[in-house]
């Protein structure tokens, strides 16, 4: 990895308390960045106008908005008027999903997803069932958590109006083939929307490359502030709005912008994308690896990776070790922040409905530890928590 400074300038140091445990819980959430903070300061104090004003004091908020609806385009080589500012991912996904069934104006419309998707997906769909007379068709995917294009082949019918897969999953990484699905559904004539919450800032994504028509951004997983997001609408795509009243975010999403979050996330999409150009993934995904092999080094036999070895995210690993659940040896080790599956299932002491449905056993499956790295981690981090979650091992 080279310099982390010049045009975004330099890294900032880590947010949290100097003495906090080593943050290993990137993908439930990031801290947010310091220069992100900044950049969104000034639109909660003097820049207070609306945005949608034509007077003087709308004139900076518009611009503002523009500005950051551009930077987010330019994260996932979108046009600017194709991304639509929200309140949050499940928000987003909502939006695509409810969205495009109801503009197909279908009476009985089929809905493709798979079985790891992230709930904000999955009861979506369970509501369109339950509420709209959707059928909805839930893929199973391998044992790497990956969906086998020709199930989706398969399943594909005159009647599909959306497939919605992932880009990469939250507890494992494991990327999808979103390429080659995207363009199954649109063999079918069936539009495909792309939840790339944990993607996005991690790995290059280009929504021209992967020929999707919707794909979801969230702030909070890319170092800025909870309760914003964006959804991608690809030019043309006619999508049923779940928030209904003003013309703002071309008629798709009601309500005056919240400029200061809308900021953020431009600022915070900058970032990313100088990251991705400064080889940053690389540098996480040598920290990540250099974890796994000091565990396996200190634990011979008994560390088990979930997911692909290689089609994953740089930033997460996914095990367990044999003869301790996850829980257990996170409890025994205070001075690691990690989780032992989704961070919307953590405390429950319940299998991962991801793993299970990637075939391990419940048993299996409780022994699962989800260490995620980011920006702020570093080689003395990692060792530390090596040889913390190590040492919670030996005494269990």
């Amino acid at each position: 990895m080279t310099g982390r400074g010049d045009a975004v300038g330099a890294l900032p140091p880590f947010p949290g308390p100097p003495d906090a445990p080593v943050y290993l819980d990137y993908n439930a959430t990031t801290p947010v960045d310091p220069r992100v903070v900044e950049a969104m300061m000034p639109y909660l104090t003097g820049f207070f106008g609306n945005p949608s004003s034509s007077h003087s004091y709308g004139a900076e908020p518009r611009r503002a908005l523009g500005e950051a609806r551009a930077r987010v385009a330019a994260l996932i080589g979108a046009r600017a008027d194709e991304v639509v500012f929200t309140g949050s991912g499940s928000e987003a996904d909502l939006l695509a999903l409810r969205g495009a069934v109801l503009a197909s104006g279908r009476s009985r419309p089929q809905v493709i997803t798979q079985a790891t998707e992230h709930p904000a997906v999955l009861e979506s769909c369970r509501s369109l069932e339950r509420l709209h007379g959707a059928r909805v068709t839930v893929l199973p995917v391998d044992a790497d958590g990956q969906v086998d294009p020709a199930a989706l082949a398969s399943a594909l019918t005159e009647a599909t109006v959306l497939v919605s897969v992932m880009a990469a999953n939250n507890e494992t990484g494991a990327l999808q083939p979103v390429t080659e699905l995207a363009a199954l559904a649109h063999e079918r004539g069936a539009l495909f929307h792309c939840d790339a919450a944990q993607a996005v800032g991690k790995i290059p994504l280009d929504v021209g490359e992967l020929g999707v028509d919707l794909l979801t951004v969230v702030g909070h997983k890319m170092y800025a502030p909870k309760g914003v997001a964006a959804l991608y609408v690809r030019d043309g795509v006619r999508l049923e709005p779940v928030v209904h009243g003003g013309p703002q975010e071309r008629g798709r999403r009601a309500g005056t912008e919240n400029v200061a979050l809308a900021v953020a996330l431009g600022a915070a999409a900058r970032i990313a994308a100088h990251e991705l150009d400064d080889g940053t993934p690389d540098w996480i995904a040598t920290l990540r690896d250099t974890l796994h092999q000091r565990l396996r080094t200190a634990l011979p036999g008994r560390v088990h990776l979930h997911g692909p070895e290689k089609a994953r995210l740089p930033n997460t690993l996914n095990v367990r070790i044999d003869g301790v659940l996850g829980h257990e040896l996170l409890a025994a080790a205070p001075g690691v922040a990690a989780s032992t599956g989704s961070a919307c299932h953590s405390g429950t002491h319940t299998p991962s409905p991801v793993l299970t449905a990637m075939g391990l056993d419940p048993a299996r499956a409780l022994g699962a530890l989800r260490l995620t790295l980011g920006r702020w981690s570093t080689p003395a981090g990692i060792e530390t928590a090596a040889n913390t979650l190590i040492e919670a091992v030996a005494r269990h």
